[in-house]
């Protein structure tokens, strides 16, 4: 499994590469012109106490995030956050042409990009889930990163941190310009993803699966269908407009008045088989939702 590096700080990180620290708190750097690429040519599981972005310019490493493998080609860009754990396996005789941008969670405290941080969900994507950018986007990419390095490598001063992290906001935002084409591009597999979903929201619920799981979740599917709960939830309300916890609730409701209205089982039973721990939650979810309890549904229903 080779070593583990754990990076915590920006001086620490630079250290190991063997180049000079500009600013405490972000770096931007081509791993192919750095004094020191041991790291990057050894098999290492990385540990971030930063945020990570990674443009590869050529296929340089296979990487595993979680259980799934990701083969790297041209053009692609990661990301991760604190907290994440990464598998990195080098391509042998290959040069890591990789540009990486790191900035440690204090340079966005109090900042605009510190408070919007969280949108930027592809920071908890798996690795088979990288931006895969044109030329054109990569070319937008790479002058934001220019920027970023300018302002890094000159003396710091009181607009220092604001441009900076404005700079680092604008290319997050680009990012999710590229990913929402991405998504649009990317039609049949996401197709193929939604018809998954579906198929298994009926066999969670047509094998009782609830009794055993409870309520289902949006993690559970995401697992079945092989994606991270973030990029899984972003391909779900791209394709439908509902968030997949939305789509799951109008499942689960269907499911519900379908069994009222069908069959004569009790609610306490109606409630088990569909994942609530107690028969008084799912009358208060049921009517939160349709406005009147499964009592007064299944009623109606029987007029």
């Amino acid at each position: 499994m080779g070593k583990t590096i754990s990076v915590e700080s920006i001086d620490e990180y630079n250290k190991m590469l063997g180049i000079e620290t500009y600013h405490p708190l972000v770096t931007v750097c081509n791993l192919k012109d750095v004094p020191h690429r041991e790291a990057f040519v050894t098999e290492v599981t990385w540990r971030y106490g930063v945020y990570a972005l990674f443009l590869k310019n050529t296929k340089s490493c296979m990487m595993t995030y979680g259980h799934t493998t990701y083969d790297y080609s041209d053009g692609t860009v990661t990301s991760f956050a604190p907290g994440q754990v990464v598998h990195s396996t080098p391509i042998p005789g290959m040069d890591p042409d990789v540009v990486a941008l790191l900035f440690h969670p204090d340079l966005i405290k109090g900042m605009s990009l510190g408070q919007h941080i969280q949108e930027y969900h592809f920071f908890s994507y798996s690795s088979n889930e990288a931006l895969h950018m044109s030329e054109r986007e990569r070319q937008t990419y790479m002058d934001c990163i220019t920027k970023i390095q300018q302002e890094i490598e000159r003396p710091i001063d009181k607009f220092s941190r604001r441009l900076i992290c404005q700079n680092i906001e604008l290319l997050l935002d680009y990012c999710l310009r590229f990913y929402d084409r991405q998504f649009i591009t990317r039609e049949d597999d996401n197709h193929d993803v939604l018809v998954r979903f579906e198929k298994e929201l009926n066999t969670y619920f047509n094998s009782e699966t609830g009794v055993a799981a409870g309520l289902p979740t949006v993690k559970y599917f995401a697992e079945k269908c092989f994606l991270s709960p973030n990029y899984f939830g972003d391909l779900v309300k791209k394709e439908t407009g509902k968030t997949p916890q939305e789509y799951i609730q109008m499942r689960v409701i269907d499911k519900a008045k379908e069994w009222l209205a069908n069959t004569d089982e009790p609610i306490t039973q109606i409630a088990y088989k569909l994942g609530f721990d107690y028969s008084q939650h799912f009358s208060r979810y049921f009517k939160r939702i349709v406005g009147m309890t499964p009592t007064e549904y299944r009623l109606q229903q029987a007029v």
